[in-house]
């Protein structure tokens, strides 16, 4: 059709359309939407998160149908999946009687976050507005989120909404460059923004109660820097009682798309608001209530760790072909442009996250996912890495985006396994058994000359690197190995036993050869690849700690690698640097050669905990977890700067993998659970901080059943009960444990150390002590700390024993602190110097 065409088609469809209202009788249109009636939104939740705004820092109101993603000062974008409606929402008022109008955005001062809605609030002498927004769990076809007004003032008030229509789908599938904005009138009183495209069979439409339009453009001019504007009038004498809906929806086809239609959509929306509002707040109490919790002395811990769940669960979008959801990587609003940050399916960040819903038991959420993965699977077996919300409008395989990384298929198979130790199922397992045995021939067919998986079919981590890409990683290696042992267990749980013995075999021969042809002793390292010739870029980098993932594997000469990681060297105050600061292309603002990511951090985390140093573990889950608070409320970030405390603004502030590691560490690292439903059996190798006397982890998931465990000191011994039908078996590795019934008694060590962790202000440096080493022999511990020359640093120590005259290698011990559980503070001074001291220092008993 030539352009003229076009023209003369979207023209006369218009035209039809705007006539039409006028011969519809207003029976055929429904009741108008009106403001709701002292409509009071379900109580606070528990989660709550109430803090000053910081007008520049981001917020996020996701759900599986669409988005308002924007800024703490209330500046926001709409989506419904998978279009953009509109960008740049601003508010502006003027009062009765005053010339002047006020920048209301200007004002904001306070954000309410829940699980289920986020509420900004708007705080000035002459008038309070508040912005509650939330995203329909269960809301009907065509609408992805709604926004509520609530205003108070003290005399009649004047607010304009202003926003830019897009109404364009989200990339890579075309859409027009700007969209048609139309105030259509309607028979029954009511109006609204049509927003459409050239042709029919899309088209969104916007209202709000009793507004007015502002601005109109000539009907037969497109929108183009001129906003829409709901006009709307407000007198306290009159509409106290009012809440004010900014209502949204779309139609996908013609006869949805009908002004008629999408007069009803909006009515029907406008009256469900206080039934959807409710729904959100249930689904998230019963997704709270039925899955794990922890009860800890730390109570914003507790917080970070229900946060991450519901930051993941909302992170579940509906996928393109309408079969079930999906997760997302994350959400960040999209600016000019029209991807919503990390907006897509990712194949490697949801089986990361995948393990983090199996320790809190969604088997759902799993299942969904590993199905549309599964679907997308390519015929030679390889697991895809990413796909737009509209890669089904294009032709997305010729994009280079779909297979573009290598590490997505040896995650699945890890993450099979996973699912099936923690879930038993293993008839969903034995359902995909063709999927996981081709995930297993594409794996096994495209390795090095040393029998292991490589880059030859994509990235293994790094997409760029110095001074060439990598030909094999250690990172893929790691997961060749640990997705062997997972291929071994899925084959031997479905009759598969000769190749469960291949399998396992294959395991024990990469781990040999990653410790012949990785390990360096001069540096005492691991190399970060191995080239095709045999040689190996030696930069020391974090991607060993992936060796420690799913707890059945590690490295062999470990010990001075951790410690370097636990330095400032890879440690900052805010998370671990991918690769060390000593490198020559280190440079802290870079994606892949410096900058902090929580993903990064949670690995290292997880390995610290399994290999022995709990204090620099639990320094890095502190971390993840305070940065809860530091960014969109309730949700972690994507990556920081390696220099300064500070979010990059490409970073995805609510980013999947990161809230997720916040949740592995806590219960596979400081807790110890590991799995095995078919037994019925639950392992638990705990490692609590000094300054803890007792925890409680909630409804761990085992099988169909779940578990309760309880945790308290008793003198030298910790002691850790079950409760649950059917009672669980339990097993420890602790060394001295004994397991009697439903109890573990595990002896503690007559004296412990804790460093309490916290995040330093915006824009700060690495300042802080880090803890390297910790050792014990005899009557005496051990502890190799490092911290700024000339500082002076404190040490908490639990005696577990009586009586035990603690005596010390240097520093003074103080009286037991009480605002530390009675811990004894034990202050050190570290020699003069430039930069990091490190000192070994000692207390005997």
């Amino acid at each position: 059709m030539k352009p003229f065409e076009i023209q003369k088609q979207s023209a006369l469809w218009r035209a039809v359309f705007l006539a039409a209202g006028a011969l519809i009788p207003a029976a055929l249109f429904g009741q108008a939407p009106a403001p709701l009636q002292g409509w009071i939104a379900a109580k606070t939740p528990a989660l709550h998160i109430s803090q000053e705004t910081d007008p520049w820092r981001p917020f996020s109101v996701v759900g599986p149908r669409g988005a308002l993603l924007g800024e703490q000062n209330g500046v926001c974008e709409a989506w419904i999946f998978p279009w953009k409606i509109f960008s740049d929402l601003r508010i502006r008022a003027q009062m009765q009687d005053l010339p002047e109008q006020v920048d209301v955005n200007a004002h904001a001062s306070w954000i309410d976050v829940t699980p289920e809605a986020t509420a900004i609030t708007y705080s000035h002498a002459y008038f309070t507005v508040r912005q509650i927004m939330f995203a329909p769990k269960d809301g009907p076809e065509g609408v992805g989120a709604v926004m509520l007004f609530q205003i108070e003032a003290v005399r009649p008030i004047t607010l304009t909404i202003s926003l830019l229509p897009v109404m364009q789908r989200m990339w890579p599938a075309a859409s027009d460059p700007q969209p048609y904005a139309d105030w259509v009138k309607n028979p029954d009183g009511s109006a609204f923004y049509l927003l459409s495209e050239d042709l029919p069979g899309e088209a969104a439409a916007l209202a709000m109660p009793t507004a007015q339009p502002g601005i109109l453009p000539a009907v037969q001019d497109r929108a183009q820097t001129e906003p829409l504007e709901f006009v709307l009038h407000y007198d306290p004498a009159r509409d106290g009682n009012n809440v004010y809906p900014l209502l949204m929806t779309m139609g996908h086809a013609p006869q949805a798309t009908t002004q008629q239609a999408l007069a009803r959509s909006l009515t029907t929306l406008n009256a469900a608001i206080p039934a959807l509002y409710a729904s959100n707040a249930a689904y998230y109490e019963k997704l709270l209530a039925t899955h794990t919790s922890i009860a800890t002395p730390d109570e914003k811990l507790d917080q970070a760790f229900s946060w991450a769940i519901a930051a993941i669960d909302q992170l579940r979008v509906a996928t393109p072909e309408s079969q079930g959801q999906a997760f997302t990587a994350g959400m960040h609003d999209s600016g000019s442009t029209v991807r919503p940050g990390f907006g897509w399916f990712f194949g490697r960040d949801s089986l990361w996250t995948l393990y983090a819903v199996d320790s809190y038991g969604d088997w759902q959420s799993a299942r969904d996912e590993f199905e549309f993965l599964i679907r997308h699977q390519r015929p030679d077996g390889k697991i895809m890495h990413e796909y737009s919300q509209t890669a089904n409008l294009v032709d997305w395989q010729s994009l280079p985006y779909e297979y573009a990384a290598a590490d997505s298929t040896p995650l699945f198979l890890m993450a099979a396994e996973d699912y099936l130790k923690t879930s038993g199922d293993a008839d969903f397992i034995r359902a995909h058994w063709d999927a996981l045995a081709l995930a297993w021939s594409f794996e096994t067919s495209h390795v090095s000359d040393d029998g292991i998986y490589n880059n030859s079919q994509g990235t293994g981590w790094v997409e760029s690197w110095v001074p060439s890409m990598p030909h094999e990683e250690i990172y893929l290696a790691a997961l060749d190995q640990q997705a062997s042992t997972a291929f071994a267990e899925l084959a031997r749980a479905t009759g598969h036993a000769e190749l469960s013995e291949q399998a396992a075999a294959r395991a024990a021969r990469i781990g040999a050869t990653i410790e012949k042809e990785y390990y360096l002793p001069d540096s005492a390292f691991y190399a970060f690849s191995r080239n095709a010739g045999g040689s190996t870029d030696n930069t020391p980098t974090i991607f060993p700690a992936v060796a420690w993932w799913d707890g059945s594997y590690s490295l062999g000469h470990a010990e001075p690698m951790m410690q370097r990681w636990a330095s400032s060297e890879f440690s900052t105050d805010w998370g671990t640097r991918l690769l060390s600061d000593k490198v020559s292309f280190y440079d802290p603002i870079s994606y892949h050669q410096g900058s902090v990511w929580p993903l990064f951090t949670g690995w290292v985390s997880l390995a610290e905990y399994r290999a022995g140093h709990p204090l620099a573990g639990y320094a890095h889950l502190m971390q993840n977890a305070d940065l809860t608070w530091a960014e969109d409320p309730g949700s972690v970030t994507e990556l920081l700067s390696g220099q300064f405390f500070q979010t990059f603004s490409f970073s995805t502030p609510h980013q999947l993998w990161s809230s997720a590691m916040v949740i592995s560490p806590v219960l596979r690292g400081m807790f110890g659970l590991g799995w095995n439903a078919a037994s019925e059996t639950l392992t638990v190798n705990p490692r609590l901080p000094a300054d803890w006397s007792s925890a409680q982890v909630l409804r761990v998931p085992l099988g169909s059943s779940s578990v309760d465990l309880t945790f308290t000191r008793r003198g030298r011994d910790l002691v850790v009960r079950a409760t649950g039908a059917p009672a669980p078996h339990l097993a420890t590795e602790m060394a001295g444990a004994r397991v009697e019934a439903q109890t573990i008694t595990i002896p503690l060590p007559a004296v412990e150390a804790w460093a309490p962790q916290h995040l330093p202000a915006f824009g700060a440096e690495t300042a802080q002590m880090k803890v390297l080493d910790e050792e014990r022999e005899g009557r005496s511990l051990t502890l190799t700390l490092s911290a700024e020359g000339s500082s002076t640093q404190t040490v908490y120590l639990r005696e577990n024993a009586p009586g035990l005259h603690l005596r010390t290698s240097q520093g003074a011990l103080g009286a037991p602190d009480a605002q530390q559980n009675g811990l004894i503070p034990w202050t050190l001074a570290f020699p003069a110097g430039i930069g990091e001291v490190t000192q070994k220092v000692t207390v005997t008993w």
